[in-house]
């Protein structure tokens, strides 16, 4: 199997409102895949679709080859997922409140027992078993829920933007978590609005607007593009004779000009020599060059880049 979710023209309406709206997109087996998009993208809705809490207006959706609407019961033994916001039943301890869902999975006592154990053990919440969940800090409360996603050993895991309201220790402990999950062969799709760390942990990103696709691919290859590098550039005087030059070399735009001085982003090749081509072609033209220095595009930028003219 290549591909553990697969999403085809993917259409959720409410009355009036579209949630999705043609939405295709395809995750790697194996993959951890970020899904991004501003408030009212289509990311939950999304999420519900693939969880089979919701049925889609039209489109399919597939599961480590599963229907969503078809196969969901086989759907569910496949996949966890963890809700943006979920209820936790404050009156059991940690290891009660893991109990109750293992056994809801048809899970035997004695296995159920040693599933608790290794979960709590994976989520560093050995020593909370037997605390009760609503003396839990939000940070931890977020682990359980991730353990309890975990509960059936899915091979897929839908996380519903995980890190929200946590603090930043909070969110370093989740990220970490969840490249050991990567590590150990699960495929997570997982939604949020912290950019960087999702570059830092993602294998895959993919940016949704107004229910559509907007763009996708592995990190690498979605900021930098197979052959592109983003280079910045700062030059003195008007921005427009240095933005001439260098879209004639690829996409370029300005983002910052006083009068007295420009600073533009380019898209240029990665061969050095077509960089020095475009470099040259500046002194050329006259631009007075204070700078020309290729540089890492962050996920941020590349996300407003995308998203510009898409709405949002």
């Amino acid at each position: 199997m290549e591909a553990a979710i697969e999403i085809r023209n993917l259409r959720k309406q409410y009355g009036r409102v579209v949630a999705v709206d043609g939405l295709n997109l395809t995750v790697p087996v194996g993959a951890i895949c970020g899904l991004i998009g501003p408030n009212g993208a289509g990311k939950t809705t999304t999420l519900k679709i693939l969880a089979t809490l919701i049925a889609p207006t039209s489109g399919e959706a597939y599961v480590w080859g599963f229907h969503v609407v078809r196969e969901a019961q086989a759907v569910r033994q496949v996949m966890g997922y963890m809700p943006d916001a979920f209820g936790v039943y404050n009156d059991l301890k940690v290891w009660e409140y893991l109990d109750f869902f293992a056994a809801c999975y048809g899970m035997p006592e004695a296995r159920r027992r040693s599933v608790t154990d290794e979960l709590l053990a994976l989520v560093d919440l050995a020593d909370k078993r037997n605390e009760y969940v609503d003396y839990l800090s939000r940070g931890m409360k977020q682990r359980l829920g991730l353990a309890r996603a975990l509960i059936n050993d899915p091979k897929v895991l839908l996380l519903d933007e995980p890190a929200s309201g946590l603090d930043p220790r909070a969110r370093v402990e989740l990220r970490e978590l969840l490249k050991e999950l990567g590590a150990m062969g699960k495929t997570i799709l997982i939604s949020s609005h912290i950019l960087a760390e999702l570059a830092d942990m993602c294998t895959h990103i993919a940016v949704i607007d107004r229910g559509r696709l907007v763009a996708a691919g592995p990190v690498d290859e979605f900021i930098f593009g197979t052959n592109l590098r983003a280079v910045l550039v700062r030059v003195l005087g008007p921005a427009a004779p240095a933005l001439g030059v260098l879209q004639q070399f690829g996409p370029a735009r300005v983002v910052g000009e006083d009068g007295a001085q420009a600073e533009l982003l380019a898209e240029l090749p990665a061969d050095p020599e077509a960089q020095a081509e475009a470099l040259a072609a500046l002194v050329r033209e006259g631009v007075r060059v204070v700078s020309f220095a290729e540089r890492a595009s962050g996920l941020e930028e590349v996300f407003l880049q995308v998203t510009q003219g898409a709405g949002g």
